[in-house]
């Protein structure tokens, strides 16, 4: 048998989008079998991203109470299904999952109709991460990179793929490293934290903007240059002021707000500059400004990625020894809701830089 953690429903009935909030519950199912193509993998770590909290709020697409939560994971292969062509090849690896699925290599989006579908609490995809075991096909697996904890590589899979794809796809190769400036906003989260590794390590002057001086001095000690407030007035110029000499403007902006960003980018960015937008969390609705239009901004949706990004993600990851920001890691037993419910506090709070962790298992073959 296995445990996994669902939302349920508050006294048998599904409540009103932004006004519910779903409590975790525990159930004990039938251990996965893997058939086909498939490996059993005994999950060891998973963690949140905002999508969870929305899950709970019913404030996401596609709520079901009959999935498990939870798209991020790692594990160790401890099975395999009968048309695995070498399952001696994976038995006992530590690896990653491929955090959705419906989408190979296209570099426009999704080739399936149904387009991406992600794991965890929704009705699209009946897998998730916050279990005891998952039975999941081969083509879905990244071999775990071997300098990163359990925690660490948990917290890699979504917020590195969607980082990845919005810094490196969609900003494009010369706005994004050596020597490009880079400005990431709303530094702490766990996408912004990702692009700003990547960029550090692609050799982009990095800045980044924050409504806490204290994650901006957290933010200068991963590798950006400087940060600025933006609830204060003039944010604005004196980034640019922070400029190494001979820079002017921005040449990309990986932006998870939406809001005035177009507004902020026509001031911050070059002519022809990037806005990568991979989120609109302050407002669903973003005003194009004639300014942006004459000085030819490139304004980039971002969502997620493909299997082939993932793949180079992770290469990339393994490759440059990067170490996703873990803000809190417990380590547990996975009927511990309360202690799960704390994550979803922090998360609720505002109060995390970098992922928030659930260890619930150990790899044999896990760093610390």
């Amino acid at each position: 048998m296995s445990k996994a953690v669902y939302i349920e429903p508050i006294d048998g009935k599904p409540g009103k989008p932004g006004q519910v909030y779903y409590p975790l519950t525990v159930r004990t199912v039938p251990q996965p079998t893997p058939r086909g193509r498939e490996l059993l993998v005994k999950l060891t770590a998973a963690s949140l991203n905002h999508r969870d909290l929305f899950l709970r709020q019913h404030l996401y697409p596609g709520v079901t109470f009959d999935v498990p939560l939870l798209a991020d994971g790692v594990g160790v292969v401890v099975g395999a299904g009968p048309e695995v062509s070498d399952s001696g090849k994976w038995q006992g690896k530590r690896v990653i999952l491929n955090p959705g699925v419906g989408w190979k290599d296209s570099p426009d989006g999704p080739e399936e109709e149904a387009g991406y579908r992600i794991m965890g609490g929704t009705k699209v995809y009946d897998k998730g991460t916050l279990q005891e075991y998952i039975a999941i096909e081969e083509s879905e697996v990244e071999e775990a990179p071997e300098h990163l904890s359990d925690a660490e590589a948990a917290a890699l899979p979504l917020t590195g793929l969607t980082a990845w794809r919005a810094l490196v796809t969609k900003a494009g190769e010369r706005n994004s490293k050596d020597g490009a400036a880079v400005l990431v906003t709303g530094i702490g989260g766990g996408v912004a934290l990702m692009a700003l590794r990547f960029a550090v390590a692609r050799g982009a002057h990095v800045f980044v903007t924050s409504s806490s001086q204290e994650k901006i001095q957290k933010a200068v000690k991963l590798g950006a240059i400087g940060g600025a407030n933006y609830k204060e007035q003039g944010w604005e110029k004196k980034l640019l002021g922070m400029l190494p000499a001979g820079k002017k403007t921005f040449d990309a902006i990986i932006d998870g707000a939406g809001g005035d960003s177009v507004e902020k980018a026509a001031k911050l960015l070059k002519a022809g500059g990037v806005l990568s937008v991979y989120g609109m969390t302050v407002s669903p609705k973003m005003p194009f400004l004639m300014q942006a239009v004459l000085k030819n901004i490139d304004v980039r949706g971002s969502t997620m990625g493909s299997r082939l990004e993932f793949k180079e993600m992770v290469d990339y990851i393994k490759a440059k020894k990067i170490h996703p920001v873990v803000s809190r890691s417990v380590q547990t037993s996975i009927d511990d809701l309360a202690t799960i419910d704390g994550l979803f506090e922090d998360m609720k709070n505002a109060t995390q830089f970098g992922k928030l962790v659930i260890e619930f298992g150990k790899a044999s073959n896990s760093k610390l």
